[in-house]
């Protein structure tokens, strides 16, 4: 019985060392997977007035990388200064520099203070800015307002 025993452990372990040579000799032999090249993309801008974020995709709507000042660690009413709205260009510009993006159409969205400074950094930072396009939704006569107070 002792013999049979050794016999089962031979033959189970011999394939697995076969296996795990084949295995790593698999993982020798990939193809780095190659980053897409993206060279026009879409930036979109959102500053509200109590933070700044910035999306940056391609012009399908695939994300290739954002960042927000609360991200970075800015706190308080410092989220919402343009100084916050350059360093958040900043980062994002570091993310999204191996895909090769060079040209954007901006999107921005809200009433921030961060608005004008962060076009300015992605002028800056390298990229041709095809268009720039201000999409802050406006109510048309939309919701009722509310009754005057009774104090």
């Amino acid at each position: 019985m002792a013999d049979e025993v050794q016999k089962k452990n031979v033959t189970t372990t011999e394939p697995a060392a076969e296996n795990a040579e084949a295995v790593s000799a698999e993982a020798g032999k990939k193809k780095k997977k190659s980053k897409k090249q993206v060279f026009r993309g879409r930036a979109s801008v959102q500053c509200t007035y109590n933070n700044t974020i910035v999306t940056l995709t391609d012009q399908n709507g695939a994300v290739l990388a954002w960042s927000s000042a609360g991200h970075l660690g800015f706190k308080g009413a410092k989220k919402s200064t343009p100084y916050a709205a350059t360093q958040v260009v900043a980062e994002v510009t570091e993310k999204v520099k191996k895909f090769g993006l060079q040209e954007l159409d901006v999107f921005v969205k809200g009433v921030g203070s961060g608005r004008e400074a962060s076009v300015r950094a992605l002028a800056n930072n390298g990229f041709v800015l095809l268009s720039i396009k201000d999409i802050t939704p406006l109510p048309h006569n939309g919701c009722r307002p509310q009754r005057p107070r009774r104090i």
